[in-house]
């Protein structure tokens, strides 16, 4: 298997999907948005279009691997030995609110492991991408991570935890504490765009609990590519399908784990 090859033929239907999200947000009803057991948990026609796109066109590069996708259009193939992950539209709330930030993210894992990851940002054309041994990539341009080597000087970037039992106030008192030691942080809504901001060198790091394989496949293969290190609080390698992450620049990861680690418990 070419990775780089493969990757170019992903690149060009992602831009696809992505035209078709450009299309829709300028047009979208909320109306038809529908809730996934939560308000917060939303999915829309959008959504579930890219997903079929992206699944027919992924099963025509690969016909050998199988899928992990979030709005299930497809039989979840988790043990196979190929298996594209995807989130058709990371950052749903975001869209159906004009608030563009969301992002198309896909990854490929052999044997449960990101091999290639791809995030395109369709309001502003940037293109993530990277495979294994490759490194990782903006529009052409090689990306990496920060040389930032302690919290003091970080600008980091997570998620919230929104479901019931999810240790909020645990994460809450967490938020406290890095806002005292660091410049801040921000939450974008796509943890896909806060990934790739992370191997672009932008932000120093991200963590969020609970989170989706298909939220992470991509940007952890970008980081990695890039020099950075991703683990789960523990500092294992059970992320993706764990949902706890930590991801960062080399010189700064661990500090920023022990500090998740004094809050957050797996």
């Amino acid at each position: 298997m070419n990775l780089e090859t493969l990757c170019q033929s992903v690149l060009v239907l992602t831009r696809e999907v992505g035209a078709f999200q450009r299309q829709e947000v300028q047009r979208f009803d909320r109306t038809v948005t529908e809730f996934k057991g939560a308000p917060n948990n939303l999915v829309s026609y959008v959504d579930k279009e890219s997903e079929r796109t992206l699944v027919t066109g992924l099963g025509a590069l690969l016909p050998e691997a199988g899928f992990i996708t979030e709005e299930g259009t497809v039989e979840q193939a988790k043990e196979q030995e190929f298996v594209w992950v995807i989130d058709p539209l990371d950052g749903t709330t975001n869209f159906m609110h004009g608030y563009e930030y969301f992002t198309i993210s896909i990854g490929l894992l052999k044997n449960k492991k990101p091999i290639l990851g791809v995030i395109y940002d369709p309001s502003r054309d940037d293109m993530f991408y990277g495979w294994q041994g490759g490194g990782a990539f903006c529009n052409g341009r090689r990306m990496h991570t920060s040389a930032v080597t302690s919290l003091g000087q970080s600008l980091l970037t997570c998620g919230f935890p929104y479901r019931p039992g999810s240790h909020r106030e645990a994460y809450l008192n967490l938020l406290v504490e890095i806002m005292d030691q660091t410049h801040g942080f921000r939450r974008l809504g796509s943890a896909a765009i806060d990934l790739a901001y992370v191997a672009r060198g932008w932000f120093e790091g991200f963590f969020e609990y609970q989170l989706n394989s298909w939220d992470m496949a991509a940007g952890v293969l970008l980081i990695q590519e890039a020099g950075g290190i991703v683990t789960d609080f523990k500092g294992g390698d059970d992320y993706l399908f764990g949902g706890n992450v930590v991801a960062a620049a080399a010189g700064m990861q661990e500090e920023l784990r022990q500090l998740l680690a004094k809050h957050m418990v797996d």
